[in-house]
């Protein structure tokens, strides 16, 4: 008797450890970018092998952008991660990843937008595990940034930066046609016209659904990159990763993060009175967004 009980309460035992790991699993706490190395170098000279070496884990490259002096950004996707963007709703916002080269000083700092944070953050149902394992395989971790304490996974998949501000699911509609096609057609021609001072950066279109992401590098007013960049990433490392800024056309209609969501998810920690300098980069993005979308 006393032999079974015993062995009824070794099997609760484990059933608890266990629930407890995966519960601690689940809610671990992320940070939104990965510092894979610093150490003297320049832009130039490192470029071809990052571009190489994320190449040998399956990524593809589909956009490059240039920012503004110092600063460098790849965009990547594969299979593998549009696959499971293509699973969720507005999923299309997950399915890249940026990795971002830039100068500081004399040394050359080479960082990722982290999966497991971008996958909570962007409400997914993979968790990118695989994705980030295969970009630590490419490029190194060295630590995890951009959130002092970071976030928990269950809150961040509600993630707003405070009252009455957006959540991801507070999607910004730009403009609706009547098909993908005839809403791609337009995004893509504005895009070629820059207008409002904007740049293509990527597309990726997900498998079997009718959703593609759009990198849009803004360069004018006060929601260009370089003018928020140089109020929010005043830190080290250097949060480059958070470009460009994205649009998602599903089923015909185009959509962007709102601006108080998409900038406070890249950059957490932000003061008020830090978000205060910025305050009309959400809007001045948005218009330029809508020209690109050819909204009214």
């Amino acid at each position: 008797m006393m032999r079974k009980l015993a062995i009824h309460l070794f099997f609760i035992i484990v059933a608890l450890i266990t629930v407890v790991s995966l519960a601690g699993a689940e809610d671990a706490l992320l940070k939104p970018y990965v510092l894979a190395s610093s150490v003297p170098g320049t832009i130039n000279k490192k470029l071809a092998d990052v571009k190489a070496a994320v190449g040998q884990q399956g990524f593809q490259v589909v956009g490059e952008y240039a920012p503004y002096k110092g600063a460098y950004v790849i965009v990547v996707s594969s299979d593998a991660l549009k696959k499971s963007a293509a699973q969720s709703n507005f999923g299309a916002y997950g399915a890249i990843q940026r990795i971002a080269l830039t100068e500081v000083g004399s040394n050359l700092q080479i960082s990722y937008t982290n999966p497991l944070y971008m996958a909570q953050a962007y409400r997914m149902k993979d968790s990118l595990s695989d994705i980030a394992a295969g970009l630590e395989k490419a490029l190194g971790k060295k630590t995890e940034y951009g959130a002092k304490d970071g976030i928990k996974a269950s809150n961040l998949r509600k993630y707003h930066y405070m009252v009455m501000m957006p959540y991801f699911t507070d999607q910004v509609q730009l403009a609706s046609y009547g098909s993908q096609e005839d809403a791609l057609k337009t995004v893509e021609a504005n895009l070629a016209a820059r207008k409002g001072g904007t740049l293509k950066v990527f597309r990726v279109d997900l498998p079997n659904k009718k959703e593609s992401v759009f990198g849009v590098g803004l360069s004018e007013g006060d929601g260009a990159d370089s003018t928020v960049m140089k109020i929010t990433d005043f830190g080290d490392p250097k949060q480059t990763a958070h470009l460009p800024y994205d649009i998602v056309v599903s089923n015909g209609t185009v959509y962007m993060l709102h601006g108080k969501f998409r900038i406070a998810a890249s950059f957490p920690d932000l003061t008020m009175g830090t978000f205060m300098k910025i305050s009309g980069a959400p809007s001045a993005i948005e218009e330029k967004l809508k020209l690109v979308a050819g909204g009214k």
